[in-house]
């Protein structure tokens, strides 16, 4: 390790000297190669010894020398790896570096890069439990995959988007992405069979919500919207729990989450927002026990 991270400093000095050389016979493009050259070994080096911190700065520094030169291609790759780097050791200094990589990809015209790393930042943020940030990152990962018409990924990001709004309780805007994934899903013979999946979770926020009319006009738009729904679990499951919503008994509400995950074992978002209805449920059916 001692010897990697000494022949790293090796190879960094020579970079920084080739760069501060002034030379009558050699050109500044051929000096920036040179010392971009250098920062590469030096950064593997400090990899390969494990000092994270040294090979993200070099890393950085390879950038500048990029810029130096005009190409902000390399110098968004360098930034790249520099995020890389820090990921092992530093969220927020990742986070920083992937940004100016978007930047850079952006100003030349590469959106499916700039798309793919907006949306790297969106799972640092998410890692990190910062689920308002991560909304900012997929949503703008979304738009910018969409511009390039990578559909596929634009909804994995909006879909994201729709998870993270559902934790903060900003119930509509999920709902309004659930079921625009759904129709768009509709016509296609691979997505089809997910369309079940969307309903359900969009359902799920409007009983969070705890509006049964608007659970019902829902439901009833759901079949429209798909006829072949009202015969699936995913839409018994919804139709129970709006009628268990409806008559304020929680028994029945228990039974109909029990009856489903039987078959079909709900996952951690789920059962988090079916606990949120059931708590608005007791809280309504402690509330009328006190009138009476």
């Amino acid at each position: 390790m001692a010897d990697q991270i000494a022949k790293g400093e090796e190879f960094e000095n020579k970079a920084e000297k080739k760069i501060n050389s002034w030379g009558l016979f050699s050109s500044s493009s051929s000096k920036y190669d040179e010392a971009a050259e250098l920062y590469e070994k030096a950064a593997n080096s400090f990899k390969l010894a494990k000092a994270w911190d040294k090979a993200a700065l070099v890393y950085i520094k390879l950038a500048g020398v990029h810029l130096k030169s005009d190409s902000k291609h390399e110098a968004a790759s360098a930034y790249v790896s520099a995020a890389n780097s820090y990921k092992k050791i530093s969220p927020k200094e990742a986070i920083s570096c992937l940004e100016q990589a978007v930047n850079y990809f952006m100003e030349i015209g590469r959106f499916s890069m700039a798309a793919r790393y907006c949306k790297e930042i969106g799972e640092l943020c998410e890692n990190e439990q910062n689920f308002e940030q991560a909304i900012v990152y997929f949503e703008r990962s979304a738009d910018l995959f969409q511009s390039e018409e990578v559909n596929t990924s634009a909804n994995q990001c909006k879909l994201k988007v729709a998870q993270f709004s559902a934790q903060l309780e900003q119930y509509p805007k999920a709902i309004e992405i659930y079921e625009e994934i759904a129709k768009q899903s509709l016509n296609n013979n691979l997505l089809k069979y997910s369309v079940k999946g969307y309903l359900l979770n969009a359902g799920l926020c409007q009983l969070c919500k705890g509006d049964v009319v608007a659970i019902t006009n829902s439901l009833e738009r759901y079949q429209d919207l798909d006829p072949t729904f009202s015969g699936t679990r995913e839409y018994k499951l919804l139709a129970d729990l709006a009628a268990s919503i409806d008559e304020e008994d929680v028994a029945k509400f228990t039974d109909a989450v029990k009856e489903f995950d039987s078959m079909t074992r709900l996952d951690a978002w789920k059962t988090t927002m079916l606990l949120r209805a059931k708590e608005a449920l007791k809280a309504k059916e402690l509330e009328e026990d006190d009138l009476t």
